[in-house]
């Protein structure tokens, strides 16, 4: 999301160099007498000290099923993963045999020549088992190149201790969520929400909710300067001029988590990925005071951006074999329903909802409906270097650095750069 890329011929023909080499670690494998063996290189991007446990355990739990493999887990920074794989693997070294791919990343790396195919092989294991939605990231010119490990969307996470203190309830909409905010205010002397500003992700459940997206990659046409664009930058603004919201141009995470977990804003927007992570704070000791609803809408619709994780094969690995068989495990129903046990993750298999650990969840529950109306974002390789330009504007605009309409033109603009021949 840092840096766009553009895929150039010299690139491209990198990448196809990166595939004929094999990964950074020297220890191939094989699949002598049916066995597995050999080293399996993991870049896990989930969150550390919380998601990492539980994925690290899972491996264990394949090296325990092939006693002859080794699967050395390496834990990368998710702000950090997207470039470190790219450079890895255009060097021809030092790249893993798996990574945890950000489902816009999938297309970015399968452009490049980066990642195995997986048609045909071991790692797609019951293919019709995944939601649609999940399994349309993984895809790049009529072939597969991940597997869709976790599927996810955004709600509003609220303090129900506050909430009740100030008489307010979930607020349904931008014009409830200002006028709860102004009762938090008044009767508790909180913020009402904390609104991250230094991550363009955050803005696209405003942008969907005013009825518009980046782009429409059906038409190859920019889209995020249309009025609702415009729209919804104003809307932003707005929460943050009026003291409806707090917000910050950086360590905008850390700042948000906190800020939620102490008790100083009554709200936040975030995902089940957030769930783990909030349990931990001082007014959430009590976990049945956390709520999650629906994030509120704009002027045209509830609008809630589809994310999630994929587990995608360098290309160039030295032992394909257990890489897919691998990938194959992390992503069973079995993986993935001890994710939404004790996680609160959300499968992408259908038949993970009915194991027990899913049900039992809460948190699944109330996301896996949302995740099903979610609006999916555009499954395109430089999917993921729209958030770049984006990033700078919404910022800009948070800390009224610029206008709502100047921020939506300068976007545009950009996207037509990186995007050769779109309108």
């Amino acid at each position: 999301m840092r840096r766009g890329i553009t895929a150039t011929a010299l690139v491209a023909a990198l990448a196809l160099a990166a595939t004929a080499c094999g990964s950074g670690d020297e220890t191939g494998g094989s699949k002598s007498s049916g066995e597995l063996s050999g080293t399996v290189t993991w870049w896990d991007t989930s969150s550390v000290g919380s998601e990492d446990k539980v994925f690290k355990k899972l491996a264990e739990g394949f090296e325990k099923k092939h006693p002859k493999v080794d699967v050395k887990y390496v834990s990368v920074p998710f702000g950090d993963a997207q470039n470190k794989f790219k450079n890895a693997a255009q060097a021809g070294s030092s790249a893993p045999d798996v990574i945890r791919s950000e489902v816009a990343w999938t297309p970015d790396f399968a452009s490049l020549g980066y990642l195995a195919p997986l048609d045909g092989t071991a790692a797609l294991k019951n293919q019709d088992d995944f939601l649609p939605q999940a399994v349309a990231s993984t895809k790049f010119e009529d072939k597969t190149f991940a597997v869709p490990q976790v599927i996810d969307s955004m709600g509003i996470f609220y303090n129900k201790k506050l909430m009740e203190k100030a008489g307010v309830e979930p607020p349904t909409n931008l014009d409830e969520l200002k006028a709860s905010a102004k009762k938090i205010k008044d009767k508790t002397g909180k913020t009402g929400l904390y609104l991250r500003g230094d991550d363009p992700y955050f803005f696209l459940s405003f942008l969907y909710g005013e009825g518009g997206d980046l782009v429409d990659a059906e038409s190859k046409t920019v889209t995020v300067d249309k009025p609702e664009g415009v729209k919804a930058f104003k809307a932003v603004k707005a929460l943050v001029e009026d003291g409806t919201a707090k917000t910050d141009a950086s360590d905008g995470w850390e700042n948000m988590m906190q800020a939620f977990k102490n008790g100083d804003v009554a709200m936040m927007i975030n995902g089940p990925w957030a769930v783990a992570d909030t349990l931990t704070g001082k007014e959430f000791t009590d976990k049945d005071n956390l709520g999650i609803a629906t994030v509120p809408a704009g002027s045209a619709a509830h609008g809630a951006p589809q994310g999630g994780h994929n587990l995608a094969v360098y290309a160039g690995s030295k032992n394909l074999e257990a890489s897919y068989a691998f990938v194959e495990y992390m992503t069973s129903v079995e993986s993935q329903a001890t994710t939404a046990g004790e996680l609160n993750l959300l499968p992408t298999r259908t038949s993970a909802y009915a194991k027990k650990e899913a049900v039992n969840s809460e948190i699944v529950g109330f996301f896996k409906p949302v995740v099903e109306t979610a609006v999916e974002r555009p499954w395109i390789p430089e999917g993921g270097s729209l958030f770049a330009p984006l990033g700078i504007e919404y910022t800009k605009v948070l800390t009224n650095q610029t206008t709502p309409e100047k921020a939506a033109k300068a976007t545009g603009d950009a996207y037509r750069k990186l995007l050769k021949d779109w309108k």
